[in-house]
């Protein structure tokens, strides 16, 4: 996995010397694999509890949708849905990350306990986020992004689009520092399907060693997403999201392969198997 420190990262997750899992829970009722699933508060506790019995990293947890063509949610009710379960998470002893897009919420998940903020905007969509990211020195997932969901599949035209998305996070990273973030606060996510086609995604992963010349750890949010049902369809229907599990283990293996400081999934115990298995192969003896 990437080792470039990670200032805050809890001090048992900085000394694994492997890719992170990470376990997505929605809390949403539109998200695009799980969107209403887990919106009862009970049921989203119990799937956090068959998470860490399967051995995640890291709990992500999120309320409002960023699958194409959402729309936007008020604050409280992001709030409503994520603060109370967060804290129950973490009672649970989960390192919870908040996926979020609104300063004030990561403000208010920091306090109650999340370890990460996990930001798809990277700083964009809200003004603010640096500065609080800044005061309160927790790691910062920063993400491509070119807009919010209702529109974002407008904005998928780029010249090399490896290279754009290179060059966009690293005048996002600028930005960020000056707000006051550390550089060492900062990992970074090329955004896969976020203002991407198939075959951005594609090619973004198989030159992820182009993104890895900003030095910093790379999230890989990949499961069970559009490109990867498209791949495996046939006669122009793809593949059913509940069917694409085993193919995002398969890019989990590569991506921990290729060094991915974590990987962003919705069933944790294949893809930490895999992690096992590429950290085993990796080590000498």
């Amino acid at each position: 996995m990437d080792s470039s420190r990670i200032l805050g990262l809890p001090d048992s997750l900085g000394q694994l010397d492997r890719t992170l899992v990470m376990g997505i829970i929605n809390v949403t009722t539109d998200s695009f694999s799980d969107g209403g699933q887990h919106l009862d508060f009970d049921v989203a506790l119990k799937r956090a509890k068959a998470m860490i019995d399967e051995g995640v990293d890291i709990i992500d947890l999120g309320g409002e949708s960023t699958r194409p063509g959402a729309e936007r949610i008020s604050e409280q009710v992001e709030r409503t849905r994520v603060i109370p379960l967060l804290r129950e998470i973490v009672g649970l002893g989960a390192f919870v990350s908040v996926d979020t897009m609104r300063a004030s919420i990561a403000e208010e998940a920091i306090s109650a306990g999340a370890v990460l903020i996990n930001d798809v905007s990277g700083g964009l969509a809200d003004s603010a986020m640096g500065e609080v990211i800044a005061a309160a020195r927790v790691p910062y997932i920063a993400m491509h992004w070119r807009g919010h969901s209702d529109h974002m599949q407008s904005v998928a035209h780029y010249g090399q689009v490896t290279h754009d998305v290179r060059d966009e996070l690293a005048a996002r990273i600028d930005g960020l520092l000056i707000q006051g973030v550390e550089l060492e606060q900062i990992i970074i996510d090329p955004g896969l399907g976020f203002a991407k086609t198939s075959s951005h995604n594609w090619a973004l992963l198989h030159d992820l060693k182009e993104i890895k010349e900003l030095n910093r750890p790379i999230l890989i949010g990949a499961s069970r997403k559009h490109f990867l049902g498209e791949l495996l369809g046939a006669d122009g229907i793809d593949r059913p999201l509940d069917q694409r599990d085993d193919a995002t283990v398969a890019l989990t293996a590569m991506a921990a392969q290729a060094g991915a400081w974590g990987v962003r999934v919705h069933e944790v115990r294949g893809n930490r198997d895999a992690v096992a298995v590429v950290s085993r192969w990796q080590r000498k003896k």
